[in-house]
């Protein structure tokens, strides 16, 4: 059987929900299963609502009708009036209404979760109700059922035990009668709360149920021709890679390559399954294929950017060495706040990190800091990740830069800009 996982791009309008019923029909008679994301940059708004939510801003109804209007009017596109996803998104988006009634939890992240989470639910419901309109029988379910995690909320960790079970004791009985069509990014608690596995987190989702699955291969479907070298947004003259090992794929993850969410490739490899990174434009070419171990030579380096950054550099109050101790009371703030280091130096009397910068989590961290060290900071700035570099393209790429931290090893080069 294979897995299919199709994006918010692939989906932000009815012509993209027509493009992949046609993918999907190439693929008639095999056992398919389709993850899909949240519709076009619909998780973005979600994350606004929750926030103006959290806030007690006026602005969160408008935000939430923005929201059902940008749906509706793609279901108007595809269905007739009297069609029953109507009633299906509708009651799907009442579930935010309930939220909003509420005071907001004290859990920030609890409340994203149980609103972000609806961006899946709607998609999957309009897709799922296209593709059984267009005579392709697919059966939509909740992957709250079935990836089950922890109460880690926005980074929910899987209890691959009883995910395996579930998904092996259901999905084969229902890939038998046709396609199963389920959600990106979700998870479910044992107290049936929803929870998300990190943004971009659909195709880690499509990973957990084909190694659950064993399947031939897991298919993820960009609006780019497969992994390219750098993002054609920012840089000219990228090129494609046909074949890269899972090691690779993992160090490009880890460093912020956003073709793939990090935690995809373990399963995967695990379980030896090939990855395949496919244009949804032109699904007849080869896309990149993710397998193996040989590494290929690299013509160009790999170039990752990751923007909206924060360097943090933290001091003891009295001037003393940074030692083991502090390092410890550190990494243990880091932990408790959930904010994952993307590089760090260590000099005599500091030590610094760059960092994702999610406000409310830099907040508490900041808190936790200041009683026994000094801190300082500098946010709104990128870090650059070079592999298989050379010196020379290291030097193009911080031209008219001011690079305030450098890290050089054998394979990897990250500098640190404004």
């Amino acid at each position: 059987m294979l897995v299919f996982k199709f994006g918010g791009a692939s989906v932000k309008d009815a012509a993209g929900i027509i493009n992949l019923s046609r993918i999907v029909k190439k693929f008639e008679g095999q056992q398919l299963l389709i993850v899909v994301s949240a519709m076009g940059k619909t998780t973005n708004a979600l994350e606004k609502l929750t926030r103006a939510f959290a806030d007690g801003s006026d602005e969160m109804h408008t935000v939430f009708d923005e929201i059902k209007k940008y749906h509706y009017n793609i279901i108007k596109e595809l269905f007739e009036p009297s069609h029953p996803v109507y009633n299906d998104v509708a009651n799907t988006f009442v579930e935010i209404d309930w939220t909003m009634e509420d005071e907001p939890h004290d859990n920030y992240d609890f409340v994203y979760d149980q609103i972000v989470s609806i961006g899946e639910l709607v998609s999957t419901r309009i897709v799922a109700a296209y593709l059984n309109q267009s005579g392709i029988k697919t059966q939509w379910v909740d992957a709250r059922s079935y990836v089950h995690t922890d109460n880690n909320y926005r980074e929910g960790n899987v209890d691959w035990a009883k995910t395996k079970a579930s998904i092996q004791n259901d999905i084969p009985k229902l890939l038998e009668k046709g396609i199963v069509l389920t959600q990106g990014f979700l998870g479910g608690t044992s107290e049936n709360f929803t929870t998300t596995l990190g943004r971009e987190g659909s195709d880690y989702t499509a990973s957990i149920f084909a190694s659950c699955l064993q399947a031939e291969s897991v298919t993820t479907w960009k609006d780019v021709p497969g992994i390219l070298n750098a993002d054609p947004k920012f840089f000219n003259d990228t090129i494609k890679f046909d074949l890269l090992p899972y090691s690779e794929a993992i160090e490009m993850t880890f460093y912020g390559a956003s073709v793939i969410h990090p935690k995809t490739i373990k399963p995967l490899q695990n379980a030896n399954i090939p990855l395949l990174v496919k244009s949804f434009n032109d699904p007849d070419a080869p896309g990149t294929r993710i397998q193996g171990t040989e590494n290929p030579v690299f013509e160009k380096p790999v170039i990752i950017l990751k923007q909206n950054q924060l360097l943090l550099s933290i001091s003891a109050k009295d001037y003393s060495f940074i030692s083991e101790d502090h390092l410890s009371e550190i990494f243990g703030l880091f932990a408790q706040h959930q904010v994952k280091i993307n590089i760090m130096q260590t000099s005599a009397l500091s030590f610094s990190v760059c960092f994702d910068l999610k406000p409310e989590r830099f907040e508490k961290l900041l808190a936790g800091l200041s009683p026994n060290f000094k801190v300082k900071y500098n946010d709104g700035i990128t870090l650059i990740t070079v592999r298989h570099y050379k010196l020379g393209n290291l030097r193009e790429l911080v031209t008219d830069k001011t690079v305030l931290l450098e890290q050089v090893s054998r394979n990897t080069a990250q500098m640190v800009v404004k």
